[in-house]
């Protein structure tokens, strides 16, 4: 049965058929146009889903102007027209019921992916032929003296009729030809080329290892290079490629020339601009959108030790009741003014003015001195609002609140520092608008509180402010207690017990992680082999294991292997009833060097658990080369599991891995247990040990007894 003409599926086709139009007259093929428009349909649908996914994944654009080379619509008039289609059409016949002003937002972004695609597939299709044909020419330089006539012609006509731009330099850099292609694209005049030196062509934008590449060539240690390079023409203009450099070798294999090749981006570069510049600037009032306000206080928030930040969060008060009076043309007219006095309020460096949507405006200011940059700021915001704005002839009142966070970077997030700044604003709201006011106190209180516990932990450690306490690990196949996990706690002589939540991420900022570590390790080995003296009664499996968590920074610590070995040898313990619990996020990406400790540990016996699996972003296949026994399961894949009937979603995700882990030789222990459902599901899963308060929830080391006694007689 065929869509309904106005339903998903006849819009979709309408926009295909729009497009198909366009591009039709400007593609080489032989298809008709009808054939050619069911070829643009999957394409349309993928431009369709990229516009309505909850995450913006540019890939999905990108593949669609990729796929455009594939049909041959290689004419830059083809992209032109495409673009103008998706900007035109996309929104009005795929948006769905989505708010219009992130669609249209979307639909920029889009368009920006699909010129990328667009232009990375033609550049890599024309470099690899003219490269080829290049170098196929400039080999029939050195055949056989009968065939040299024949080959030198076929070298001219390629080197002069190609279309990206080729030039042929000796090793000292010195250029000996160039082709018609590069003339044009430097202006015209040959002799600006020619003979000049090719390390002359330094431009400020280059990156450093642009010219580490260029002496790796011309010295033989490398037989090519590609690299986004910069120049500047005869008259001072700039002129961006895509720079390809080759090393040409004589019939003895020694380096005798360069071969370049350059593909003009410049025009390409001013798109991505311009598509930058839109997707990141409010279309109304032309101030920096929410994306790019993000960005720069992200920036500013991971900018150093010594740097701090100020923001302002705006709210007109009252604006609803011009739009609702006045009409929303009246409303948009009022805010492009307030814009422009709110742009001209923030002109020092380091400040900037957002519009994040409807009448809510954002000022940042950075540098060392902002408790004071930022007042000033705020100052000058009401001052610029205090003169009424002329709207249809008529003078409009225009009052604020102000919300002003301040304070040393590094500290927050920016969805953090935004909340907070969002809560004062309504505070100045509630006091009757027309005003600023700094944030809660209770944010310096807690500042104040995490130093305090920052200076107290090293003494903390000396005086045995410490303690562990253990949850056990149970075998999801028979119930019994398989071993335990060290949870370590901090009873603050003021505060009570701390959770490590608080005071690890001060520990590893410290320092103090590493011995802070080693005594946790030293305890609860010191327990596992207490354990292993008086065996539960309801253990099965032989002796019960202790897992214990190594922080990031214990991991690149030379000492972790020797400190290990000398504890278990110390207290008696055998090296495989001890499991070291390391979290996924600090395996990402890790090299030999950070894994060779693990390794050395696993080949002795010692168990590595990889924790919290699922919630960082690494390969599976990486899972290979982990030197690691064990998958803890992060607990927010059994969530749905918690009541019956569980989430099917989250049954196929856990099934997966643990047939994932299993066909490794790995086993599978999910954290978080809460109810006899989670349980009874993960069991028919395959899981193995289980950990949660359906079981127990940390206590003190005789508690696994009680625990194992219990199972026992049950």
């Amino acid at each position: 049965m065929s869509a309904e003409p106005d339903g998903p599926e006849g819009r979709l086709r309408r926009f295909a058929t729009i497009w198909s139009r366009a591009i039709f007259p400007v593609t080489a093929t032989s298809l008709t146009r009808p054939e050619f428009e069911q070829q643009l349909v999957p394409l349309a649908r993928r431009l369709r889903d990229a516009l309505r996914e909850r995450v913006f994944d540019a890939k999905q654009g990108q593949a669609v102007g990729a796929a455009l080379i594939d049909t041959h619509c290689t004419d830059p008039e083809a992209l032109s027209r495409t673009l103008d289609c998706v900007d035109a059409y996309l929104v009005l016949y795929c948006g769905g019921d989505g708010p219009q002003e992130e669609l249209r937002a979307r639909s920029s972004r889009i368009q920006h992916a699909v010129a990328a695609g667009f232009a990375q597939a033609l550049r890599e299709r024309t470099l690899v032929e003219q490269e080829a044909i290049s170098r196929a020419a400039l080999s029939a330089r050195s055949a056989v003296a009968e065939a040299l006539h024949a080959s030198e012609a076929r070298f001219r006509a390629v080197f002069h009729g190609a279309a990206i731009g080729i030039g042929i330099a000796d090793l000292d850099g010195t250029i000996l030809e160039v082709n018609d292609a590069l003339i044009r694209m430097f202006g015209g005049l040959e002799n600006h080329l020619r003979g000049r030196n090719a390390a002359e062509w330094t431009h400020p934008d280059d990156s450093p290892h642009v010219w580490k590449l260029y002496e790796e060539l011309v010295r033989g240690e490398r037989e090519h290079y590609r690299v986004e390079k910069a120049f500047y023409r005869p008259d001072g203009t700039v002129l961006w490629t895509n720079l390809t450099v080759s090393l040409l070798r004589d019939a003895d294999g020694l380096p005798q020339y360069q071969l370049a090749l350059m593909e003009d981006t410049t025009e390409r570069r001013l798109l991505n601009l311009r598509l930058r510049y839109e997707a990141t600037h409010d279309a109304l009032t032309g101030l920096p959108n929410r994306t790019l306000f993000f960005e720069r206080l992200e920036k500013a928030l991971s900018a150093g030790e010594n740097a701090r930040f100020g923001l302002c969060y705006l709210d007109l008060d009252g604006f609803k009741t011009v739009n609702d009076s006045l009409g929303h043309a009246a409303g948009d007219r009022l805010l492009v003014e307030v814009a422009d006095r709110l742009q001209s309020c923030a002109t020092a460096p380091g400040e900037m003015v957002a519009r994040l949507g409807g009448d809510e405006f954002v000022a940042l200011t950075t540098g060392t001195d902002t408790e004071t940059e930022v007042d000033e700021l705020a100052g000058r915001i009401m001052n610029a609002l205090a003169a009424p704005i002329r709207v249809e002839g008529r003078e409009l009142t225009v009052r604020g609140s102000i919300g002003i966070v301040e304070g040393p970077a590094g500290e927050r997030g920016a969805a953090d520092v935004l909340r907070s700044a969002d809560i004062t604003m309504y505070r100045a709201k509630s006091a009757g608008g027309n005003r600023y006011e700094l944030a809660d106190p209770e944010a310096d209180a807690r500042a104040i509180t995490r130093h305090g516990l920052t200076t107290a932990l090293p003494a903390a450690l000396e005086r045995g402010e410490f303690f562990i306490e253990y949850q056990p690990l149970v075998h999801l196949g028979d119930g019994s207690v398989r071993g335990a996990e060290a949870l370590v706690r901090w009873l603050h002589p003021q505060h009570g017990i701390i959770g490590p939540d608080r005071f690890i991420p001060l520990a590893e900022h410290t320092g103090l992680i590493v011995p802070l570590g080693r005594w946790v390790l030293e305890e609860s080995v010191r327990q596992a082999r207490l354990w292993e003296a008086r065996p539960l009664d309801g253990a099965a499996g032989g002796p019960l294991r202790v897992n214990v968590n190594l922080s990031p920074m214990q991991l690149t610590h030379p000492g972790l292997v020797s400190d290990t070995v000398d504890i278990l040898e110390r207290e008696g313990l055998e090296p495989g009833a001890l499991c070291l619990e390391v979290t996924e996020s600090a395996l990402i990406g890790a090299d030999d060097d950070l894994l060779k400790p693990l390794r050395r540990l696993a080949e002795m016996g010692v168990d590595i658990a990889l924790d919290d699996f699922g919630t960082g972003y690494s390969n599976l296949a990486n899972l290979r080369r982990l030197p690691v026994s064990v998958l803890k399961l992060d607990r927010s894949f059994t969530q749905g599991m918690q009541h019956f009937p569980a989430d099917p979603v989250d049954l196929k995700i856990v099934e997966g891995i643990v047939s994932l882990a299993h066909s490794l030789d790995l086993a599978v222990t999910v954290e978080g247990v809460e109810t006899g459902a989670q349980a009874d599901q993960l069991r028919e899963l395959g899981c193995d040990t289980a950990q949660g308060w359906y079981y127990a929830r940390p206590g003190p080391p005789d508690r696994l007894h009680e625990l194992a006694l219990a199972d026992a007689v049950g």
